[in-house]
């Protein structure tokens, strides 16, 4: 297993670093949450179009550059140093690995060639309005109904929701877990934006009354919950891998104000309390880093060991990112706390990322039940 990036691996970051140093300013960031669809369409353009990022972890029979997670992750840890607002992370990250380990071979050449083309914006309904992580908060149905199977329930908290040209939904049915691929202007689909605490990435809320799916429009079959759980995990991992590149951010943008600030005639960042607290941020970032990059190894490398892996990024880097934010606010003294600064926009994601597709402590119970403890799951928070 390989923990130093290659040059290949390297010319990644630093291209998607360029990119988004130049069109996800904190100016521009904010400026795309006025935007209809919360997003910039042209950086959409360039990610998914004219760069492939989207169709990067994709294999090249259809239409993407047959890499890996770890360059994936290499992209969500620079999206996340920016707090870019995209599609990304729902269909990259999440819609597509659940694609490849549920559909059939004809399916995933149509979606994941259209994925791969930067066609299409999939966003994913995993849970319902309790919040609870998938694939425990399912809260659609699909059911047999006159000339095929339907579509009925809500589905919440779903990431660009208003967004989406297709809607993945994971469903409950009577043999199991399923999940279904649909247009999201499909007869019966409701859509409503919500107000989220992090504008950054904006949710909505969708309903589905009496929708039609096709037999080719569901993926995978009876006993589909392994292919959706490994799916999940490596969505798990993704947003690990973000959460380190806005925690890595907050640090360095901590250190250069308190460089800068004057208190007492000399940079605060000379006081003692100040160093203990910029240590103790350094060394969760440190930690993040080892967890993210090991469990996009062991996404890529070691199948078997994916649930820990994700588990462990999951949970370390989304209390690093938090930490870190809480920390970069105090350590800005009044300005940390103000609307004009940009330490509130992580603050804010950190989170949110935190309880998306489980929280740390969730993530935490759930390693403890893969290591033989057999603890109960317990509420997000």
């Amino acid at each position: 297993m390989q923990f130093v990036h290659s040059e290949e691996q390297q010319l990644i970051r630093d291209s998607a670093r360029e990119l988004l140093a130049a069109h996800a300013t904190p100016a521009q960031v904010r400026a795309t949450l006025q935007q209809p669809l919360g997003y910039d369409p042209e950086l959409w353009r360039q990610m998914s179009s004219e760069l492939g990022w989207v169709g990067l972890a994709l294999p090249t029979s259809c239409g993407g550059a047959g890499l890996g997670w770890v360059e994936l992750c290499l992209l969500q840890e620079e999206l996340g140093r920016r707090l870019v607002a995209s599609p990304f992370f729902g269909t990259a990250a999440l819609a597509a690995p659940l694609v490849q380990a549920l559909a059939s071979e004809a399916q995933q050449r149509v979606l994941l060639s259209r994925i791969a083309s930067g066609k299409v914006r999939i966003a994913c309904v995993l849970g319902g309005a309790d919040g609870r992580p998938p694939p425990e908060g399912v809260s659609v149905e699909l059911r047999a109904g006159r000339g095929g199977a339907r579509l009925q329930g809500v589905g919440d908290f779903v990431i660009h929701g208003d967004a989406a040209d297709l809607l993945l939904v994971l469903t409950r049915a009577p043999a199991g877990l399923r999940v279904a691929v649909i247009a999201a202007t499909a007869a019966g689909v409701r859509v409503q934006p919500r107000v989220m605490l992090d504008l950054t990435r904006p949710m909505a809320r969708v309903e589905f009354t009496d929708v039609a799916v096709t037999a080719e429009e569901l993926l995978g079959g009876e006993g589909a919950e392994q292919g959706i759980e490994q799916g999940l995990q490596r969505a798990r991992i993704a947003l690990a891998a973000e959460a380190l590149g806005g925690a890595e951010r907050l640090l360095q943008m901590t250190t250069d104000y308190v460089r800068e600030r004057v208190q007492f005639g000399r940079p605060i960042g000379s006081f003692q309390a100040v160093k203990h607290r910029l240590a103790d941020m350094m060394v969760q970032v440190e930690a993040a880093k080892s967890a993210a990059w090991y469990a996009a190894c062991v996404a890529d490398e070691c199948p078997a060991q994916l649930a820990e892996a994700a588990a462990i990024a999951k949970s370390t880097c989304c209390d690093a990112f938090f930490d870190c934010a809480a920390n970069a606010i105090q350590l800005h003294g009044g300005i940390g706390f103000t609307w004009e600064h940009e330490a509130h926009l992580y603050f804010k994601r950190a989170r949110a990322s935190a309880v998306l597709l489980g929280s740390p402590a969730w993530q935490r119970e759930r390693l403890t039940r893969l290591i033989g403890g057999g603890a109960a799951a317990t509420p997000l928070f």
